[in-house]
């Protein structure tokens, strides 16, 4: 399994996701080579000693979320080196597609950037035999607006002037909206090409429930995964946005931040109206995160975000990526797999992945509920 590695944004404080490279099957506390043979860096031996690998075998299939891809990446290439003859592999896709798989129950887990519906809690009882499906928060980070406008290096947005950008009512870069936001710098009249995904996304719904929340007179649509608004132009997953991002004058498109980082794409600042205008990383996606409270019941641990939060220094436009299980019900030859995996990327160093790389670790109190919520699956 050939998995991509790309360069990513260093955080100083919490949050942080990495694209990995191909995979390498290696023992547990193998030497003096410090290279795997495609020439990546081997896990390090802390890191390895943190991983227990029990009773896990075979192979796990998972699926979903694309925004997490970069973490789970790096996660499955770490366990894998540390649990020999253990293949995890993770189809990167979308959060709808991993949900979907999840229910048909072709994978022990799925990604996805938003909870499940009653729905679809429902319609997993079907595979969770005893059980149901539960949302576990395990990947933080911000939904990046990257922007490639010729000049134009620093960009201020708010929530109503984005609505009004991705709902296809501010068509060129130079409208009088965008200018009173941005004293001082030379605005083009390039024409605005506003990309969204064109799957179902997770993203795309999170963006929703800001814009829904900060701009409720521009954004009349409810929150949902399918791209509700007219106009603009689809890509497929983040990795896809991003490209056409990069590629097309005159762009702007939304994203996790590592695609950003790692392509060189700019990023808007959003006026949410603190003090100062408030640009997209770890660190300020990591104060939006810590205000989350926890909205699921029992071992479901879905989160509610303020989308609306003025805090200093607190980055608004937020995603939680949760792995979705069965809490009762989960295939026996797998449900070893998935223990030792998630508790892995629940744990310190799976989580320290997170806040070296470019996304939000899950808060400390919520993560001990993760952890506690793993151990307990059946």
């Amino acid at each position: 399994m050939k998995l991509q590695r790309k360069n990513m944004l260093r955080a100083s404080a919490l949050g942080a996701l990495v694209v990995s490279g191909a995979l390498v099957l290696t023992a547990c506390g193998s030497d003096d080579n410090t290279k795997a043979a495609d020439g990546t860096a081997k896990p390090s031996a802390a890191a390895a000693g943190d991983i227990k690998c029990g009773d896990a075998k075979g192979k796990l299939l998972a699926s979903g979320s694309s925004a997490q891809k970069n973490a789970v990446d790096l996660w499955v290439k770490n366990y894998m080196a540390a649990c020999s003859g253990v293949e995890v592999n993770y189809k990167s896709s979308s959060s709808g597609e991993g949900i979907v798989a999840f229910n048909q129950g072709t994978v022990g887990f799925a990604g996805s950037d938003s909870a499940l519906k009653p729905e679809q809690v429902e319609e997993s009882k079907k595979i969770c035999t005893g059980g149901q499906g539960i949302n576990l928060p395990m990947v933080g980070g911000p939904i990046a607006l990257g922007f490639n406008v010729a000049g134009v290096d620093k960009l201020t947005l708010d929530a109503p002037t984005i609505a009004n950008i991705f709902n296809d009512k501010i068509k060129k870069w130079d409208d009088e909206a965008i200018k009173k936001l941005n004293p001082g710098v030379t605005l083009p009249s390039t024409a605005i090409q506003a990309f969204h995904r064109s799957e179902d996304s997770g993203t795309t719904e999170n963006l929703g429930k800001y814009l829904k929340a900060a701009a409720p007179a521009e954004w009349t649509y409810d929150a949902a995964k399918k791209w509700p608004a007219p106009g603009g132009q689809g890509a497929t997953g983040s990795a896809g946005v991003a490209s056409q991002v990069k590629a097309v004058d005159g762009a702007i498109g939304y994203f996790e931040l590592s695609y950003a980082s790692s392509q060189s794409i700019k990023t808007v600042d959003v006026n949410t109206g603190a003090a100062a205008p408030v640009k997209a990383s770890a660190e300020s996606a990591s104060k939006a995160i810590a205000a989350a409270k926890i909205a699921g019941t029992g071992s479901d641990l879905a989160l509610k975000l303020d989308y609306t939060t003025k805090a200093e220094g607190a980055y608004p436009i937020v995603l939680v990526t949760y792995e979705v299980v069965c809490d009762k019900g989960n295939k026996p030859e797998t449900l070893a797999t998935v223990k030792s995996f998630l508790n892995y990327t629940a744990s310190d160093a799976g989580q320290k992945v997170l806040s070296e790389n470019g996304y939000a670790p899950i808060p400390a109190e919520i993560n001990t509920k993760v952890r506690d919520a793993i151990n307990a699956l059946q």
